[in-house]
């Protein structure tokens, strides 16, 4: 089982350290989540590390108007933000949520800084975490700041898409609301005239999309 863990740590990770792979199968928890699964919580004290397997892990922080979308994780990723919480003991800014069903592979505290100092690969594996992280926050400040709501919803019904590699999206309004930092009635006004117009369909906490791409 072991061995099978490690060949699939190696597709996934930007890691050519065999030993640290090695080091990761085995000190690292594996946990199968189900849809909505609260993997991390506001103010907890963070005692685990996720690297994602497979599925979707939705980050985000609390607004003044609720749960802000910093960005998704997905297989072969990890979270820099739970990272640092567990380097300086402090309870979580964040909360990490199954976005659809995911398996992760848990690495407890203790070993962080023990493979921080003894393998350059694992420093190098967080920092392009980072790295990938403040790029995505970065476009997502943008996107806040200089994009109508309309193109920040196509954008972010697309981005949908391709994590779920489905187009039938089983989402409330008021979590796209959350999730985009504007109201439930705006969200919803704007999918409906997206529905009128022929880019997707609407039913009871469902859309479908259809063609995105076509939207002006």
């Amino acid at each position: 089982m072991t061995i099978d863990i490690e060949k699939q740590l190696q597709q996934l990770l930007p890691i050519d350290d065999r030993q640290l792979i090695t080091k990761i199968a085995a000190a690292g928890q594996m946990m199968s989540l189900k849809q909505g699964t609260v993997i991390l919580d506001y103010n907890q004290y963070i005692k685990l590390v996720p690297i994602v397997l497979s599925g979707v892990i939705k980050v985000t922080q609390q607004g003044s108007n609720g749960d802000i979308l910093l960005y998704y994780l997905t297989a072969g990723s990890t979270c820099p933000t739970a990272f640092t919480c567990c380097r300086l003991d402090k309870q979580s800014d964040i909360r990490a949520v199954a976005e659809e069903d995911a398996m992760i592979m848990a690495i407890p505290v203790r070993y962080l800084d023990e493979w921080s100092q003894e393998h350059i690969a694992w420093k190098n594996f967080m920092m392009h975490s980072y790295n990938t992280r403040f790029k995505e926050l970065l476009h997502t400040i943008d996107a806040i700041a200089f994009s109508k709501l309309d193109e920040r919803l196509v954008n972010y019904l697309k981005r949908k898409v391709d994590l779920t590699e489905n187009k039938t999206l089983h989402i409330k309004h008021k979590e796209i609301a959350e999730d985009l930092n504007t109201t439930r009635e705006a969200i919803s006004r704007l999918l409906k005239k997206m529905e009128k117009l022929g880019y997707l369909s609407l039913s009871r906490n469902v859309i479908l999309v259809k063609d995105l791409d076509q939207y002006v």
